[in-house]
């Protein structure tokens, strides 16, 4: 028995005009526009708001989101949404805009704090109507039933996963793309990469993920260094916008991995991209699961255009792990976790809490602390 989980999807060029129109047929009369400062300055929350305000509606503003968003954000936020009287939330921005208007949704509804619903389905109360507007290719969180938050007490982030978090309708724009830097396109395209790469090896992946987690991979191993090349390159971007859509899907359905288990841990303790930290992971964690499922490895490396006649899957394998470490470079990713400010002495710690990482539970191959700590002493 399969189940897969989706909003309602608008993508194409100019479709940002619609959030308000989205929110009108959601009923809505008093929105909360949920975005960062940067998206503010590069132009992209003003149509919003108009396209609000054409539709007949009020609309409050929410600016304060930070690149590892806080529940003391979230918090903010939730209070800004009672104070306005709003009925409904929009998020424009990428995943950490989006993922604090998903958890202030989630306290307006349901009270307490963002910790109260750390794990898999606690959040019991229908959540407002929520749209969301991604301004980059790579969270795939306007798709996902994830919110990950930074707990500050425990400098933690925290997996929040419900099916209550899935928003109503999902508008992406690839238009949005183009105002995106070659760095921050290079770390949320790598993002793309690992949901596609880990929700295909997941142990929770389906037929219907592994459609979209295929394609997903296959597209942004052909256009994301076009994309990073050009912030004009119309038709990279357009594909890089439905990779991060269809892997977004794929990972909101089958979940992730160790990878992200990882990732998670440092970003709470570090104000390191999210990407930047996949991107330096992967492909250690891809060595660790290679036996685990090498035919899935095999299929992989063909669908980033790898020759692998005559190879065994093991071989096969090895080739998508060498593409991916080629990617990086290609790209101008970080190649190490010192590099970016990693310190050594946090290894015992962030093992043991990667651990409890709701990610953690279907990596497709067994892992203890020790492994944990191994993984991230190979990628100092």
């Amino acid at each position: 028995m399969y189940k897969f989980v989706m909003p309602e999807v608008i993508f194409g060029s100019g479709s940002i005009s619609q959030a308000g129109e989205c929110c009108e047929r959601l009923g809505a009369r008093h929105v909360l526009v949920v975005t960062d400062r940067g998206v503010m300055e590069a132009g992209w929350t003003e149509p919003v708001l108009e396209s609000c305000r054409e539709a007949g509606l009020t609309a409050a503003l929410f600016d304060q989101v930070s690149v590892n968003p806080t529940d003391d954000e979230a918090d903010a936020c939730a209070r800004v949404y009672k104070k306005n009287g709003c009925d409904a939330i929009i998020s424009v921005g990428g995943g950490s805009a989006i993922d604090i208007g998903k958890a202030a949704a989630a306290l307006v509804t349901n009270g307490g704090h963002i910790r109260d619903y750390e794990g898999v389905d606690r959040i019991l109360h229908p959540l407002p109507p929520l749209v969301m507007i991604p301004t980059t290719a790579g969270s795939g969180s306007e798709v996902s039933q994830f919110s990950v938050i930074v707990d500050s007490s425990r400098q933690k982030k925290m997996t929040i996963v419900s099916k209550s978090l899935v928003p109503d309708i999902a508008v992406i724009d690839p238009d949005v793309l183009a105002t995106k830097s070659a760095r921050l396109t290079a770390t949320t395209g790598l993002d793309v990469i690992t949901h596609a790469i880990e929700a295909f090896v997941s142990i929770a992946a389906t037929p219907m993920t592994d459609v979209q987690a295929k394609n997903a991979l296959a597209i942004a191993a052909r256009h994301l260094r076009p994309s990073v090349a050009s912030k004009y390159n119309k038709e990279a971007k357009e594909q890089m916008a439905m990779a991060s859509l269809q892997a977004g899907l794929a990972f909101s359905n089958a979940i992730l991995g160790a990878a992200h288990a990882m990732s998670h841990t440092i970003g709470g303790r570090y104000p390191f991209l999210h990407g930047d930290i996949n991107a330096v992971l992967l492909p250690h964690v891809m060595e660790f699961n290679l036996i685990a499922c090498p035919e899935k490895f095999r299929e992989m490396a063909v669908l980033m255009g790898e020759d692998v006649t005559g190879l065994s899957d093991i071989a096969a394998g090895e080739k998508a792990i060498q593409y991916v470490k080629k990617l990086a470079v290609d790209i101008g990713a970080p190649l190490t976790l010192s590099e970016m400010g990693f310190q050594a002495d946090a290894i015992p710690e962030m093992s043991k809490i990667a651990l409890t990482d709701a990610c953690m539970i279907t990596n497709p191959r067994d892992i203890s602390a020790e492994e944990v700590a191994a993984l991230l002493r190979r990628a100092l």
